[in-house]
């Protein structure tokens, strides 16, 4: 399959009755073993590729090092995969540019680009994020049409202002990142079934939470409207759990 049709293909998976279900890997191992389970696609994990490598999250890790981790990945699946860029990469929507090209080049069909810096988790304005999600539109356009730009906002994780408040701006932004060319609307940190019915009864875009635990079951969040649900780190901590308790337990 091409990517371009891989591309597609993960494109329609956002438009199913039930949600895209994504357990995110790390590594070529970890990608056999959620392929093996029946995955439909593949999608990292920056903190857990991260720590994988002795690091912590927030682009400690070098860009060559996510890049070469992508390809190890691609060489052991077809399936389509997408892949966490965190920021972009670089303060200039050049940059965003550059690294969403490199992840096309090493067999990526879409990512997730977050709207917050890493160098102090602060989210940036509103117009500064579309901007660069406008910059990686322009490059997914010209290297691979039909990748899938996953816009992360990290209003929630702020937990700046009251509910309604957060409500409304993941909102706004949902409708500027939509304008700018994003493809999906993902808001980890946020946890309550009624705000994500709210916002996605409201998003243009289909909506991604995190699922880190099983506190949110799948019919649940499938009922209130979410497309697209993925773990983040949570497979690398269950992951090493098991082998420090196997370690442990000599």
């Amino acid at each position: 399959m091409s990517q371009h049709a891989k591309a597609e293909t993960f494109r329609s998976l956002h438009a199913q009755a039930n949600p895209l279900f994504l357990f995110n890997s790390w590594d070529a191992g970890s990608t056999q073993a959620v392929a093996k389970a029946g995955a439909a696609a593949i999608a990292t994990s920056s903190w857990a590729i991260a720590a994988s490598h002795g690091l912590g999250d927030g682009e400690n890790m070098p860009l060559a090092t996510v890049l070469a981790t992508i390809r190890q990945i691609a060489d052991v699946t077809t399936l389509p995969i997408t892949v966490d860029l965190e920021s972009g990469y670089g303060e200039d929507v050049s940059a965003v540019e550059e690294s969403v090209r490199l992840s096309i080049e090493a067999g990526a069909i879409g990512c997730n680009l977050e709207d917050s810096r890493p160098s102090d988790g602060r989210v940036r304005s509103p117009t500064e994020a579309a901007q660069r999600l406008a910059a990686a539109r322009r490059a997914a356009d010209a290297h691979c049409p039909g990748y899938f730009i996953n816009a992360r906002t990290d209003v929630f994780f702020q937990n700046a202002g009251t509910e309604a408040e957060m409500v409304a701006e993941v909102i706004e932004r949902a409708a500027l990142y939509a304008k700018a060319g994003a493809d999906g609307l993902f808001v980890p940190g946020l946890t309550k079934l009624a705000l994500i019915r709210e916002i996605a009864a409201a998003s243009p875009l289909p909506l991604n939470i995190m699922r880190v635990n099983e506190e949110l079951a799948v019919t649940d969040l499938a009922a209130a409207g979410v497309k697209r649900i993925s773990h983040g780190p949570y497979p690398y901590l269950l992951a090493m759990a098991a082998l420090e308790r196997a370690a442990a337990n000599r």
